[in-house]
């Protein structure tokens, strides 16, 4: 044994490899999340978010006026569909880089961990949520044409009438407010979780090395998502950089500070927090897909590569 071994020197930081079967499981389990209640969740808090006059029921009845039980599923493909099975990747790719160069610097794991996870999502945010996001709230908010006897343009049709109008700019609208969301998202999401895991230890007399039940993973990661929750108004404030629904008092060009005044100014406080309990309820939906599911999910997927999970769920 060295002499640092002998004196507890600090093991030496070691880059963790990105394994393909972490992002097949990660993938995995997102597609089965908004395939199944994410995305209807989602329908619905963007539904209320652009329609602020409507309470959650009021966006219930739009939504099943539009299209009954597919107008819950609204965006869903290919725009939520290549959101889901791309975000896990871009975050662990990113993240591990990031935590890893933060240690690298001193940074405590709490530290590094919070840091890597709001890294993770600003990179998610440019790299695919941006266009994904954009997309389906156009999908989502758009006038049905229909019902005056012309044809509904498709999903690809509205990508491309954006593109050949807008350019990238147009499908990336309101992208800067989805950076914002994701940083906070994930920074908070993290520093909430482990400060509702400690209460659980306290409350259940376990130490901190001593793993956590399965229920009691689930409460802590709810927790910290429902409570993540504080950024509402960036999320409506998206949503109405991104909705199509026709306003002749909208400021054209909207930016974030834009967006936050036309929402504050017309519907006040309780205008930037719309759509803020199906959002914990999506939140919590996730929680249990990537928890209650990820022991399961982690067996199939090393079964199928041969190879073994090393990613958290």
């Amino acid at each position: 044994m060295s002499s640092t071994a002998a004196m507890g020197a600090p093991p030496a930081l070691e880059k963790k490899p990105v394994k393909f079967s972490n992002l097949l499981l990660g993938a995995g389990l997102n597609m089965f999340e908004v395939t199944t209640l994410g995305q209807p969740l989602e329908v619905v808090k963007t539904t209320m978010a652009a329609n602020r006059a409507d309470g959650f029921s009021g966006a219930i009845g739009r939504i099943w006026a539009r299209g009954g039980v597919y107008g819950f599923y609204q965006g869903l493909i290919p725009w939520a569909w290549i959101e889901a099975s791309s975000k896990g990747a871009v975050l662990l790719f990113v993240a591990s880089e990031a935590e890893f160069y933060a240690k690298s610097f001193g940074a405590p794991n709490f530290v590094a961990g919070i840091s890597g996870g709001m890294v993770g999502g600003l990179a998610q945010a440019y790299a695919t949520m941006g266009f994904c996001t954009c997309m389906k709230t156009v999908e989502i908010t758009k006038h049905k044409v229909a019902a005056s006897g012309v044809k509904a343009p498709g999903t690809i049709e509205t990508f491309m009438g954006i593109y050949r109008q807008e350019g990238i700019r147009g499908i990336n609208r309101g992208v800067n407010a989805v950076a914002v969301r994701q940083v906070t998202n994930w920074g908070s999401r993290f520093g909430l979780s482990r400060v509702a895991e400690t209460g659980i230890r306290r409350v259940t007399g376990k130490d901190v090395g001593d793993k956590l039940s399965v229920m009691e993973k689930i409460t802590a990661s709810a927790l910290g998502g429902g409570l993540s929750a504080w950024n509402q108004p960036i999320e409506v404030i998206r949503v109405e950089m991104q909705s199509k629904t026709v306003d002749p008092n909208r400021p054209k060009n909207l930016t974030v500070a834009k967006a936050f005044n036309y929402i504050y100014s017309n519907n006040g406080v309780k205008g930037l927090y719309r759509g803020v309990t199906p959002r914990i309820g999506l939140g919590v939906w996730q929680t249990v897909c990537m928890v209650a599911l990820g022991d399961v999910a982690k067996e199939a997927v090393e079964k199928l590569t041969g190879d073994q999970v090393t990613a958290k769920h």
